[in-house]
């Protein structure tokens, strides 16, 4: 079972949220006249069935549900440089099918923005599993995922997640920003 945090806003059901978003409005400074909602809610649909795939280490029903876009960047909850692109290889799906197990997800959609060719969703994935070899442990991340319409198809073109769910004091992120070397 995932924990909730009780400082974070009330914890939605998957269906709850994706009711939710339907029902919400969108964004409307883009495109008054679009009618995405019930789009926004497939993709939130999407993301919450990708994600329970994912951290249980289930690259092929991962890949199901989400389309990389050929531009797609990635900025990693572990830091670094942003990546670019994706490599969908069997080696490389095996090696995340090995990194990640025995998760489960909760999705928290904290804000969507929609046009006619970009969605916007804002989410908190809690999420605890085993990865990398660590026991589990909660891997809950704040995360914006921006999705671009190709034609009939929503593509995934970026991915920024973190860990920060949790505040941090300002020396703790100053070290962070230093690369977390305490002194320097």
């Amino acid at each position: 079972m995932v924990e909730r945090d009780p400082q974070a806003p009330t914890t939605l059901s998957r269906r709850a949220a994706i009711a939710a978003v339907a029902a919400a409005p969108l964004s409307t400074q883009l495109c008054p006249d679009v009618a995405a909602g019930d789009e926004v809610a497939q993709l939130v649909q999407r993301a919450a069935a990708k994600n329970a795939a994912f951290m249980r280490g289930d690259m092929d029903r991962w890949l199901s549900h989400v389309h990389i876009a050929a531009d797609f960047t990635l900025m990693q909850p572990f830091g670094g440089a942003a990546s670019q692109g994706f490599d969908a290889s069997p080696e490389r799906l095996a090696e995340l099918s090995r990194f990640f197990k025995n998760g489960e997800t909760a999705l928290d959609v904290v804000q969507t923005h929609a046009s006619d060719t970009l969605v916007v969703l804002v989410m908190v994935e809690r999420q605890h599993g085993e990865v990398g070899g660590l026991p589990d442990q909660n891997w809950s991340l704040r995360v914006t995922e921006v999705y671009r319409k190709n034609g009939s198809e929503w593509q995934l073109v970026h991915r920024h997640a973190d860990p920060l769910l949790h505040r941090i004091s300002l020396q703790q992120a100053a070290a962070l920003a230093r690369g977390g070397r305490e002194n320097d």
